[in-house]
């Protein structure tokens, strides 16, 4: 069978290998060592498509060595003693080995472990490639090892590039550069899909525009993982742009989201906590909406709940902003860390019976109704504590009446002593 597009379009040297600019660009890390003859046991981290596998087939081709790859889905621990054993022979020719371990990742401790001798000892030179942040899935002893390379996905001119030179050289199709550009552009960088893609499309055959081309791929063309790391990068962006007051960018991130098959009731989680811990008090009616906003999303489901997420969105955007009361039940709960179960004062306990009521329990306790403005002086707060501060309002929104109304109890309450 012919071989896929994708794998024809693989170069063969680094030095024509697209993208990677930070390590393969004049002063790059990987291009000083190769342009050396070295090699560097690493983990070459990146989303799929950006040339992962590509990179260390051409550092191996570059420094003449042996180039071994093995899958850690498919392969393990015996595999791996196979490798060993035929890297050692090599290595006393002369002959260096580069072991390229696809999805490294999905090994476990131990599978990881055995490779640490043999990088420490230089019988081969480790390349391992990973879609995850090898921080959640490498062991601390591996990464210490390597280098990590973390790659990004490729430019939209890098992939039009690639497509264009494809088209020409290795397909005959008749395609509009427009709908080559759609192709680039719903690739989200990765290559491999790009090229795949274009020769999906070719095999139609005809005139191939941007309206065709759309409705032969018919699928989203938002890359996004909802359990690795993509997940949690967009639900940052999402969060910190709420934080940050924009709104564009809030509902930009939130689109990215819910295109890339985001769950709604993720996001309305999100959503209600950020309302209680980035709002606050500065606009008590944020927590509020978020709340109905859950509560529609249940009930309406996608497509529609993207409508009321955009209006929550929106609105937690353009609120003021307070995290006061999220730091002072943090602050708090410190205290209760450090000092214990300190004992109710007497006068606030509850006296429910007459035993109580002559242990002294309510004794001294004053009931603000009972007094001006509703307020009067008095310990609320353990033995030890009494000049504790948790909650400091700011001057942002209804958070500011807060602090003018805790100034003006103050005063009223000084003018009485």
């Amino acid at each position: 069978m012919e071989r896929p597009l994708a794998d024809r379009m693989r170069p063969e040297r680094w030095e024509d290998v697209v993208g990677q600019q930070r390590w393969l660009g004049e002063g790059g890390l990987l291009r000083d060592a190769l342009e050396k003859g070295e090699l560097l046991s690493m983990v070459l981290w990146g989303p799929p498509g950006c040339g992962k596998t590509t990179l260390a087939r051409a550092m191996a081709r570059a420094t003449d060595a042996r180039f071994v790859q093995i899958s850690a889905v498919l392969d393990g621990v015996k595999q791996l003693r196979e490798v060993v054993e035929t890297a050692h022979r090599d290595r006393l020719h002369g002959i260096r080995t580069v072991l390229f371990v696809d999805e490294i990742h999905r090994w476990n401790k131990s599978q990881q472990d055995a490779l640490l001798p043999h990088v420490e000892a230089g019988t081969l030179v480790l390349v391992g490639a990973t879609t995850e942040n090898p921080s959640f899935e490498l062991n601390a002893a591996l990464r210490s090892r390597v280098q990590l390379v973390r790659l990004e996905p490729l430019g939209m001119e890098d992939v039009l590039g690639l497509l264009q030179k494809a088209a020409t050289d290795e397909l005959d199709v008749d395609i509009a550069p427009d709908a080559l550009e759609a192709i680039a552009r719903a690739s989200g960088g990765d290559a491999r899909r790009a090229l795949g893609d274009l020769e999906r499309v070719a095999r139609v055959g005809g005139t191939l525009d941007v309206a065709r081309v759309a409705a032969l791929l018919q699928r989203s063309d938002v890359r996004h993982d909802r359990s690795g790391e993509d997940h949690y990068n967009l639900l940052s962006a999402l969060i910190k742009s709420m934080r940050g007051s924009d709104p564009q960018a809030s509902i930009y991130w939130l689109a990215r989201l819910l295109a890339g098959g985001e769950k709604p009731r993720t996001l309305a989680r999100r959503l209600v906590i950020f309302a209680a811990e980035d709002v606050g008090n500065a606009d008590p009616r944020a927590l509020g909406v978020a709340v109905d906003v859950a509560n529609a999303v249940e009930m309406v489901g996608m497509p529609e709940a993207r409508i009321p997420l955009a209006q929550a969105v929106t609105w937690l955007a353009t609120c003021p902003k307070s995290n006061r009361a999220y730091l002072a039940i943090d602050k708090a709960l410190e205290e209760v860390q450090r000092s214990g179960a300190r004992e109710v004062p007497l006068h606030l306990r509850n006296a429910a019976t007459r035993e109580m009521r002559g242990e002294g329990y309510g004794v001294g306790y004053a009931y603000p109704h009972d007094h001006p403005d509703h307020i009067v002086r008095q310990t609320y707060l353990p033995k030890g504590l009494e000049r504790a501060v948790y909650y400091t309002p700011t001057r942002q929104g209804a958070e500011k009446v807060i602090s003018e109304r805790l100034a003006w109890w103050e005063r009223k309450l000084a003018e009485r002593e």
